[in-house]
């Protein structure tokens, strides 16, 4: 497979606190790559840098070939990133059909086929398309917050605890369904608190400690190690 996301010694701060203490992680195309650690060691401060959210303040980001860390997060969306945040950030107000329309404002076709395609995948958003977005349940919010992404057709997709804050049962479909996104050939990128579901699923995996990356394996290999057990399977 070939290297569509390559980070090397990236780091990033928040004012004098160092997030990100040189990170060096590669995704290739079409696979699906997890990333697991504790509470604050960075994981969603990657995303953001990789989304162009947050600032890096050294190393690089190329991204399909191209240097991509000075470019605003607005053209990385045009360029294929897209992603699902943390807390899912819906707009409550607006109506799930118009959340999903916000997700293709970049593109100028295509935009009805692709709302076909995203309907049938969550089946609860055709039926609540009208409603205020702000009124779903926890778990059709992520479907959400997943369909406004896909809208805009990414290369790379960017999940940020898709499980946080549901049912078993929910977080089961959203696994499925992420597994089907990947099945498609969607290149995925899973931040996710629960490491036995991430690393279950995951064709490789890093392990972050505050702001380092100090693992990396395939998923299968992380899940049999002994120090990933203990730290973050209870085990």
């Amino acid at each position: 497979m070939s290297e569509l996301l390559e980070i090397t010694g990236l780091t990033s701060h928040y004012g004098r606190i160092q997030a990100l203490k040189g990170i060096d992680l590669l995704v290739c195309e079409g696979e699906l790559l997890a990333l697991v650690g504790g509470n604050g060691a960075g994981k969603t401060t990657l995303l953001r840098a990789i989304s162009g959210v947050q600032p890096a303040t050294g190393g690089s980001i190329r991204f399909a070939g191209e240097d991509i860390t000075r470019v605003k997060a607005a053209r990385r969306v045009t360029r294929g990133i897209a992603q699902v945040p943390e807390g899912r950030q819906v707009f409550g107000p607006l109506s799930v059909e118009d959340n999903l329309m916000l997700g293709g404002y970049t593109r100028s076709d295509g935009i009805k086929a692709d709302l076909d395609r995203i309907y049938s995948m969550f089946p609860v958003l055709r039926q609540k398309r009208r409603e205020a977005a702000g009124t779903l349940s926890g778990g059709q919010q992520q479907m959400l917050a997943m369909g406004r992404a896909l809208m805009a057709k990414p290369k790379l997709l960017l999940l940020d605890e898709p499980s946080m804050g549901l049912s078993p049962l929910l977080v089961s479909e959203i696994f499925e369904t992420i597994c089907a996104l990947k099945a498609a050939g969607t290149t995925i990128f899973l931040v996710e608190q629960n490491a036995h579901a991430a690393l279950a699923i995951a064709d490789r995996g890093y392990v972050l400690e505050t702001g380092r990356i100090v693992l990396q394996d395939s998923g299968p290999a992380l899940l049999a190690n002994d120090r990933v057990k203990e730290a973050y399977l209870g085990l």
